[in-house]
């Protein structure tokens, strides 16, 4: 959903359904209007956050079975395929946090979440022949640093949806429910001593 701030006369809507006036800190805007939206793109940034994570951890999981179908890598090799992703997406996070303000949170979350089957489609037909060179690989895996990435962006694009007493709950909820795939048993072991009260948010 692209934003821009404007004055109180401004309409609320242009084409495009691109908001043109956004007051998240006026409290009846927020409950007439505001809380609404806000929490359709908080849901919608979810998911998006949790697929991106899944595909930053990609060769987490397939760098240590690719010798098992028969990929003569070493095991430096192997640990450079699955440190990539890290060093591209750390890198990405930088201008990926403009990005929003440029294009609009709605269509960078489109694009930023759908260019990321390039590299899943990418390593699901390079893994089927073991001919495959390793430098394939190398591009593959940053690529899959991109989705890395989208951690910057979405943070960015929610922030803007919620009043600033509402923001650490929204953004804590959107950037747990990201990370959550490769931290589900150190959050399971944890839950029991925290407790936190998510209808604060809404």
């Amino acid at each position: 959903m692209s934003m821009s701030h404007s004055s109180k006369n401004a309409p609320e809507r242009a084409t495009g359904a691109v908001i043109t006036d956004w007051r998240p800190e006026d409290p009846a805007f927020w409950q007439q209007r505001g809380q609404r939206i806000a929490s359709r793109n908080l849901w919608i940034s979810v998911p998006c956050l949790l697929l991106a994570f899944c595909v930053w951890m990609l060769f987490s999981a397939v760098a240590v079975n690719l010798p098992k179908v028969g990929f003569n890598f070493t095991t430096d090799q192997l640990f450079m395929l699955t440190a990539l992703p890290s060093v591209s997406g750390a890198l990405l996070r930088v201008p990926y946090s403009f990005m929003v303000p440029i294009f609009g949170g709605r269509r960078w979350t489109a694009f930023s979440t759908g260019i990321l089957i390039i590299p899943c489609v990418w390593l699901g037909f390079a893994v089927q022949d073991t001919s495959t060179p390793y430098s394939v690989f190398i591009i593959i895996s940053l690529l899959c640093g991109f989705a890395g990435a989208n951690f910057a962006s979405s943070m960015a694009n929610i922030s803007f949806f919620f009043p600033k007493q509402k923001q650490g709950g929204a953004l804590g909820l959107n950037g747990w429910s990201g990370q959550h795939g490769r931290q589900r048993h150190a959050v399971g072991c944890s839950a029991g001593g925290i407790t936190v009260d998510f209808r604060s948010i809404w």
